[in-house]
């Protein structure tokens, strides 16, 4: 279900191709060490919105800005630092964690439910649980760009967001934000806190 985004930006894509490609890029940014490739992207992307002071912008100029000062390997090492590691990593990337204090509870079992009705399944070459945030949000990615109506639609994709994202997401951006060894991550963290804070706000209209 990784899918590399085109663009990293651009002011003429309409809002829901945005949304997409913004959980598509935090899709690729959670999951991995980010690849030469990817951070090159992310170096020349464009920084001004077209409409200024736009929400998003200052949180994404941060994250370009860091991404330019920082190397590749500087940049995959605070990945290992962070997320990587044998036994307990110093931050962790599951919802589990945060919902139930333990990995491979209750949450990811009604998360494994509600994929099930979504007719999706996790990749056999995919490592990682679930409830891993990568994963989460290539989800919410699939549900805005898949053209199958019955399940890509605003109803399922704020119901999928209220139930497996919204309630903890901010927590682990909060870790990433205030842990010692985060530079790169904590600007992530940024961006993806101000994104979901404008997803919740969006869903919010729709009740």
């Amino acid at each position: 279900m990784m899918t590399t985004p085109e663009s990293l930006q651009s002011s003429a894509m309409d809002e829901e191709t945005a949304r997409a490609e913004l959980y598509g890029l935090l899709t690729l940014l959670f999951y991995a060490p980010p690849t030469t490739e990817l951070m090159t992207k992310l170096r020349v992307a464009v920084t001004d919105t077209a409409a200024a002071g736009a929400f998003l912008e200052e949180p994404w100029r941060a994250l370009v800005g860091v991404a330019r000062v920082m190397t590749d390997q500087d940049i995959q090492g605070e990945y290992d630092t962070l997320f990587g590691g044998i036994g307990k990593p110093e931050v962790y990337l599951y919802a589990s964690h945060f919902l139930s204090g333990f990995l491979n509870e209750k949450p990811l079992v009604r998360l494994r439910t509600e994929l099930t009705s979504l007719g999706l399944a996790r990749d056999d070459g995919m490592s990682e649980t679930e409830d891993h945030i990568a994963y989460l949000c290539e989800v919410m990615r699939y549900l805005i760009s898949s053209e199958d109506v019955t399940s890509a639609n605003l109803t399922r994709q704020r119901e999928f967001f209220s139930n497996h994202l919204q309630p903890w997401v901010l927590l682990l951006c909060d870790d990433l934000q205030k842990h010692p060894k985060a530079r790169f991550y904590a600007a992530l963290a940024e961006l993806t806190h101000a994104f979901m804070d404008v997803e919740a706000q969006g869903f919010d209209l729709l009740t």
